[in-house]
């Protein structure tokens, strides 16, 4: 959990000196990684990097609200396209993303954040 915090300061910090294709990257290894820590404390295995599908395979063992897991879609997206130029049709991932996503996928990335801090507070 103590990294999921982390990089989304680092998601904060892109935000705001306008590196967003990164904010939006460190906001999906933030609720990646949030998600990850919840299986790691019940001794669970949790592979692959879709946070929908970590968090759907979560939702087996915790009600995981399904405005979660759409944000889990949403930040997703971010996951390749935001690092390669060649998953564009055209220009670089710094050109293709903006302010407004950035604040959207940060959004994201609290709430799961914050949901998985709660249920690693009732598991201890």
């Amino acid at each position: 959990m103590d990294q999921a915090e982390r990089d989304l300061e680092h998601a904060r910090n892109d935000m705001k000196h306008g590196f967003y294709e990164w904010a939006c990257f460190s906001s999906q290894q933030a609720a990646e990684k949030a998600v990850k820590a919840v299986f790691q404390k019940i001794g669970a295995e949790a592979w692959g990097h879709s946070v929908a599908d970590l968090l759907g395979e979560l939702s087996k063992r915790y009600q995981v609200p399904e405005k979660l897991i759409n944000g889990g879609l949403e930040l997703d997206k971010a996951y390749i396209p935001t690092r390669y130029p060649n998953a564009h049709p055209s220009g670089s991932p710094r050109t293709r993303y903006i302010e407004t996503e950035a604040r959207r996928l940060i959004s994201y990335a609290e709430e799961i954040i914050n949901f998985c801090a709660d249920l690693l507070s009732k598991s201890r």
